[in-house]
């Protein structure tokens, strides 16, 4: 209770005019009414209804809603209320002394970022006065830049609808970025600002903006020194062209993609300076509403009778094999099924079928043709390439187009809306006039090197298409938003198939280990482990019943061979000389040693048959001493490699009740341990697994509920 109570007193500084600042503490819980009336008590102020605190370093007036926002330590004024001030201010903007006007709208530009003052302002017709102020069209320089820096603040917070503006107020704004005159920033910003709005907000006044402002006429604005004004004006155009019909908007399209459009776009804004996020995010938008363009083609199917199409079918044959035209004859018509086949039709018979289903449509059509007329050469390249293999080693060039646009659709999320915080845009798609299309023509051809690359057949399709798509993503991940299609093609020579394996394994290596470092897994592999360790114990102990042949050195031409191993009851080593290739039972070894005897393991130069030879390889010698040498005699080994030196040590350590300590036991260990958990988490695929447990929920107050389903 204590500790509430302190969260809510707070201890602020308060300011009135000349006087004397004095601490206060506040109570959060008050109304702030009250705590009025004790601050006006102090300063010996009458009708603290006229009065309201104001957070000192924003402006804002401090009300009942916003009182959770006081913290220890604030500065607050002491000012006349949010119902005063207005009518304050809009007595000073009916003043006809322009001074008077210009503090008037400075201060009201001030405080209409505050939500108490602007509702108070607009209750007493102040939004009226300042549209007529704007309507009038007698105001230029200071005055302009502010009363309309003040409607965008009024309007910005969604009290008043855009609807009561009328013809001759729009025109007015409009008047502001066209005419050459304007050149001050803010006036420039809030008017393209405003004209946004209208077009985003209002019903009914788009064709009043349409014939006041162009994508062309905003070049201007493009071109400004200033970021903000660039930013509003390709906001503006993105309004225009999300709100334009069909047939407007390819006209809109047709101007923005024209080399000109394009040329500034890219020297005054893509390359010309660093593009801050407001900025990236209304080229995110502009990138997205032309590739939405797109999506009537892509949703449009194939129809059998359309002559064009068919032509145009027609036309990627013949450019393919350089035939006549002319299919008249029955053995002409054969030939071309055969080159139908060869160009990777489905339906050879009546290839129109395959350009039927949609996405993508005609499209994928308008994709090949493209290519197939703007690059030729490496159209027929691509074509005959696949025309000549066989084993089911070619790839099926339209079936392959048509999957490809479908899929590059998907990269670029073409006929979606665009995402209120996006701002990934490419430079590259600013630098053509039909960006997509040279698009599909460089993925085209990626697609073919990676499916020769692959050594791919038919039932590799899906796997080969995996692949295109996680080396486009990749490329255009790189691609900065300045890049140009060299670039983007160059960087795809660098990715490679193998180098997509081995990325591929790099991330799910960094995915495995970023995920094994959630608490829930380390818990798991903690449970686990002690399971693990008893199975590499078993494995261990399983070979050292099987035995090993090991060599001892006894003249410099002549070596011997003696062969151990453990009894299945893991109580008795058997041991003793054997033929080179020969691997003796137990009942065939005369010597033994039991475990229980064994009083320690020596290993490397600690062993007795180490000290006076050099030549053995002491890294791999270890020595099995009993408790009473004269009873017993020690074991010595030279193990023939590494990795029986490791299990021999793992299987005596395990016997004596020793830790396992070898890399190979730690190989194995982690290896098993990956294993039996991705194995337990089988089920979990794709989902992220919190770093907590979540919450047990509280008791109910009682279980009566439980009877009601007996």
């Amino acid at each position: 209770m204590i500790a509430r109570q302190t969260m809510e007193l707070k201890k602020v500084g308060i300011l009135f005019e000349t006087q004397l600042p004095y601490l206060l503490e506040v109570n959060l819980t008050r109304p702030i009414k009250l705590l009025l009336e004790d601050i006006c008590a102090h300063y010996n102020l009458s009708n603290p209804a006229d009065y309201a605190l104001q957070f000192s370093t924003t402006q804002r007036f401090v009300t009942d809603q916003n009182r959770s926002e006081i913290q220890n330590g604030n500065v607050m004024k002491l000012t006349y209320s949010p119902a005063k001030t207005a009518k304050m201010v809009l007595d000073n903007l009916k003043s006809e002394k322009a001074t008077t006007q210009s503090t008037a709208l400075r201060t009201l530009s001030e405080l209409a970022l505050d939500d108490a003052f602007t509702q108070e302002f607009i209750n007493i017709t102040g939004l009226q006065e300042v549209i007529q102020m704007i309507q009038s069209g007698k105001y230029t320089g200071e005055i302009q830049a502010y009363v309309l820096k003040s409607f965008v603040e009024l309007m910005d917070h969604g009290l008043v609808s855009w609807d009561i503006l009328d013809p001759k107020f729009i025109t007015t704004v409009a008047n502001c970025i066209n005419a050459s005159t304007v050149t001050d920033a803010t006036t420039l910003q809030s008017a393209l600002e405003i004209l946004e709005s209208i077009v985003l907000h209002s019903s009914g006044k788009y064709s009043i903006i349409e014939k006041e402002v162009s994508a062309s006429s905003l070049i201007p604005h493009i071109k400004s020194s200033n970021a903000d004004v660039k930013k509003n004006a390709v906001a503006l155009i993105n309004a225009l062209f999300l709100k334009a019909d069909s047939d407007k908007r390819k006209k809109i399209a047709e101007n923005l993609q024209s080399k000109s459009m394009r040329s500034h776009i890219l020297d005054e804004i893509i390359r010309g300076q660093n593009v801050m996020p407001d900025m990236a995010h209304q080229l995110y938008v502009l990138q997205s509403l032309l590739f939405n363009l797109l999506d009537e083609k892509r949703n449009t199917p194939a129809d059998a009778n359309d002559q064009t199409v068919q032509s145009n079918i027609q036309e990627l044959r013949q450019i393919a094999f350089d035939t006549d035209p002319d299919s008249s004859s029955n053995s002409k018509r054969q030939s071309h099924v055969n080159e139908f086949k060869k160009l990777g039709f489905k339906n050879q018979l009546n290839p129109t079928e395959d350009f039927v289903p949609t996405p993508p449509g005609l499209l994928a059509l308008s994709c090949m043709m493209y290519f197939a007329k703007n690059h030729s050469e490496n159209y027929t390249k691509v074509v005959l390439e696949n025309s000549c293999r066989g084993d089911n080693h070619d790839l099926p060039f339209a079936v392959a187009s048509i999957e490809l646009t479908n899929m590059l659709c998907e990269i670029l999320k073409v006929g979606d809306t665009p995402d209120d915080d996006g701002q990934t845009y490419y430079g590259m798609f600013f630098t053509h006039d039909h960006s997509f299309e040279e698009f599909y023509c460089i993925c085209v051809q990626l697609l073919n090197k990676t499916w020769k690359e692959m050594k791919a057949t038919n039932a590799d399709f899906n796997k080969v298409f995996a692949v295109v798509r996680e080396q486009i993503a990749r490329a255009l991940a790189h691609n900065s938003s300045q890049g140009n299609f060299d670039s983007f093609r160059q960087r795809l020579s660098h990715l490679t198939y193998q180098d997509i394996v081995v990325l591929w394994q790099q991330d799910r290596r960094n995915r495995e280990e970023l995920e094994s470092q959630a608490k829930p897994i380390v818990e798991l592999r903690e449970q686990i482990t002690p399971d693990i360790l008893d199975l590499i114990r078993k494995q261990r102990l399983n070979y050292l019943v099987e035995g090993t042949r090991f060599t001892t050195k006894v003249a410099r031409r002549q070596d011997k061979f003696f062969f151990c191993r453990l009894s299945p009851n893991h109580k008795v080593f058997h041991y003793g000389d054997c033929e080179e290739n020969a691997s003796p039972s137990i009942e065939q070894l005369p010597n033994k040693l039991a475990v229980v005897d064994i009083k320690e393991l020596l290993i490397g130069k600690d062993c007795p048959h180490i000290k006076d030879k050099k030549k053995v390889q002491i890294n791999f010698a270890f020595t099995l001493q009993p408790e009473e040498p004269q009873m017993n005699e020690p074991i010595n080994f030279v193990a023939p490699n590494e990795e029986v030196y490791n299990i021999w040590m793992d299987g005596i350590n395990a016997l004596l009740g020793k830790a396992m300590i070898s890399e190979d036991m730690k190989h194995d260990l982690e290896t098993l341990l990956s294993m039996e958990v991705k194995l337990r988490l089988l089920d979990t695929e794709g989902i992220r697994i919190p770093d907590a447990p979540p919450p047990i929920p509280k008791e109910p107050p009682n279980y009566e509920f439980v009877f009601k389903n007996f």
